[in-house]
């Protein structure tokens, strides 16, 4: 914890040292394994080579571990560590997306290995039963009968559910009427889905647009009074844009002066002698905070940040050309009502290190606010538009864009800047907007009352201030499809907010270019979230973060529970279990997109890592047509006619 730890540590061990010669310096010191009864053990990781490769090979010369027996050793050794493996192959990751590599995960193997040495080297009457472990090791990896079984069953539990989804689909389609009142694109997260169809049962003129939560600006964002550059944008792309939100230097001074002495607060409270100085000195002086806090009451609602802007900035067909392109992946290139609104999520919690964990996944973990800012910015921009009919596309003179947040513990919906210089009729529509997202809120805060423990309609938003609450809202527990396609094929159909709901046309997709974006990143990030919570409900001692009630926070980077052991990966029980039973059924995402088959063919033989995804049976993949499932990807074996499919089975 100390070597990966990111700033919260007052004192860091060997900093800058990698972690191979970090843990031989400590290890060749500390002398708890020897009063454990190791005997030995620091003049032994005191003489261990110097690299993590030199130490494997060692180690497994000692221990007898030939190559057909050596992947799932090392698979079952580096599985041990938990997250802290999972951090180690993070960073490599990390390094390969920028062309260079990370030392990191080959040095855990070998702390382990060596560990085993030193143990194996104590212990020799063990070597028959290693022996054993050690055949058992090199015999090829085959499911059990149990396995087959359980996974049959798995992928029969999977069926049905997709056979309930596509029933729910298979009604009349919504028909296009007069020009709408009102469009808003929201986030595909699941959540989104109740608060549209909310949404748009309050008029008949809402439209509502489903679009990955970024808005399709991969921005690198300084926010105000700070120099840490943020990723608003999924993981699998790298920045191409980069904003801020500095404002003159006055302010932003008086902001870092004030974030300062925050901090420097922080680290009085914490040092290691200043904490008891600081319980005596103060201590009652927080009796009053306290009290409020456990009737959620101490909640300061947090100042807006001020707007951001691309920088360097743009030049205006620059402009022009990125605003088309999104609008184009939107699917949103005419009809334009009045008034549109760009809504981006995010989820207000208190006391909960799993915060990012609510917020927008497409926005690397933080809120949509930044991304749908910028891109309302840029369409409302008048020289963006002058431009924009070189592109094919015309925007009515009385458009307007909007930035909004949807608060997903609240149901709150936030508007950016709807009082700067808008006319009577813009004041209008944006109190009629405001009316009709209130009603929205109250009738999906109902809904979600109903799977929230101890929640009622009135006191679900009060759990976002709730510092003892463990329960903030569901996430996107629950999550099981993917679903690609025009808004009337699932408009006015209750899903459950279990669908990722992303709007494609595949009629206005020239060479397929959206459907492609749409399968490499949305897909792929929506497999991620969809695999997260799998693991966490279905295994969760191997990939879940355990009880949230005894987490601590370690390094800046993730939680233990209790005071030391593994890093925790996944997601705390209390996401995925509400004490009695599950809320969230452990399926495999099922992925539905209406587009023709070999469209959908040629994209995934052009990028076999997603290819991989359907393949090897981590996804499921369902082709559409005119809202009815119409064929099945079968791993492997191309596509079968949903009528045989079901036939067979």
């Amino acid at each position: 914890a100390g070597h990966f730890d990111l700033g919260q540590a007052l004192w860091q061990p060997a900093p800058g040292a990698d972690a191979w010669a970090a843990w031989r310096a400590w290890a060749a010191r500390d002398l708890t394994p020897e009063i454990a009864g190791l005997k030995g053990f620091c003049a032994h990781a005191g003489a261990v080579p110097d690299t993590p490769e030199r130490a494997i090979f060692r180690a497994t010369e000692a221990l007898g571990l030939e190559a057909d027996a050596a992947e799932t050793a090392f698979h079952r050794l580096l599985m041990d560590l938990g997250g802290w493996t999972q951090h180690a192959r993070w960073l490599l990751w990390q390094a390969e997306q920028k062309g260079g590599t990370d030392g990191t995960l080959a040095a855990l193997l070998a702390i382990r290995l060596t560990w085993e040495e030193a143990l194996f080297a104590q212990y020799p009457a063990l070597a028959p039963r290693w022996a054993e472990v050690v055949r058992a090791h090199a015999e090829p990896v085959a499911p059990s009968a149990d396995i087959v079984i359980d996974a049959i069953l798995q992928d029969a539990t999977e069926r049905a559910h997709q056979r309930r989804l596509a029933a729910r689909m298979s009604g009349p389609a919504a028909t296009a009427g007069a020009r709408p009142a009102l469009q808003a694109a929201f986030c595909i997260d699941v959540r989104s889905e109740p608060f549209r169809r909310a949404l748009e049962a309050q008029a008949p003129g809402i439209e509502t647009i489903g679009f990955a939560g970024f808005f399709g600006l991969p921005v690198a964002h300084c926010a105000h009074g700070s120099d840490v550059v943020e990723a608003h944008l999924p993981v699998l792309l790298t920045p191409g844009l980069h904003s801020t939100s500095r404002q003159p230097e006055p302010a932003e001074q008086a902001t870092r002066i004030a974030a300062r002495a925050v901090r420097a607060w922080g680290r009085f409270r914490q040092a290691a002698v200043s904490s008891f100085a600081f319980v005596e000195a103060a201590g009652l002086a927080y009796g009053g905070k306290l009290i409020a806090g456990a009737f959620g009451r101490a909640h300061k609602a947090a100042k807006a940040e001020p707007a951001p802007r691309l920088e360097p900035g743009l030049d205006p067909a620059r402009r022009a050309e990125t605003a088309a392109a999104v609008l184009r992946a939107m699917g949103l290139t005419r009809g334009f009502a009045p008034l549109v609104l760009l809504v981006g999520h995010g989820a207000k919690v208190t006391n909960n290190p799993h915060e990012s964990a609510y917020h927008c996944g497409a926005c690397g973990g933080h809120d949509g606010a930044v991304s749908a800012r910028l891109l309302a910015g840029l369409l409302n921009d008048p020289e963006t538009r002058a431009h924009l009919p070189a592109h094919g596309i015309e925007l009515p003179k009385d458009t307007l864009f909007l930035a909004a947040l949807h608060e997903t513990t609240t149901d709150e919906v936030i508007l950016f800047d709807a009082d700067a210089q808008v006319g009577a009729a813009d004041a209008s529509r944006i109190a009629l907007a405001r009316r009709w997202l209130a009603a929205a809120g109250r009738q999906v805060r109902a809904e979600r009352a109903l799977r929230l423990p101890g929640a009622r309609a009135e006191t679900v938003a009060a759990r976002a201030t709730d510092w003892a609450e463990i329960r903030p809202e569901w996430g996107l527990a629950g999550c099981a499809a993917f679903i690609a396609a025009p808004r009337a094929v699932t408009a006015g159909r209750d899903l459950g907010g279990r669908a990722f709901l992303h709007s494609y046309d595949w009629r206005g997709d020239e060479g397929f270019a959206t459907l492609e974006l749409i399968l490499t990143a949305p897909v792929v990030v929506a497999s991620w979230i969809s695999l997260q919570y799998y693991g966490s409900s279905l295994a969760p001692a191997a990939f879940g973060a355990g009880n949230k009630l005894l987490h601590n926070v370690t390094g800046g980077i993730g939680v233990v529970e209790g005071n030391g052991g593994r890093l925790r990966a996944g997601l705390p029980w209390q996401a995925v279990h509400d004490g009695e039973r599950p809320v969230h059924e452990p399926l495999r995402l099922s992925v539905l997109i209406e587009a023709p088959q070999e469209a959908i063919s040629d994209i995934l033989a052009r990028h076999p890592q997603v290819a991989a995804l359907f393949d090897n049976g981590w996804l499921h993949l369902l082709r559409l047509e005119d809202g009815r499932v119409a064929a099945r990807y079968r791993p492997g074996a191309g596509w079968r006619a949903e009528a045989d499919v079901a036939a067979a089975a």
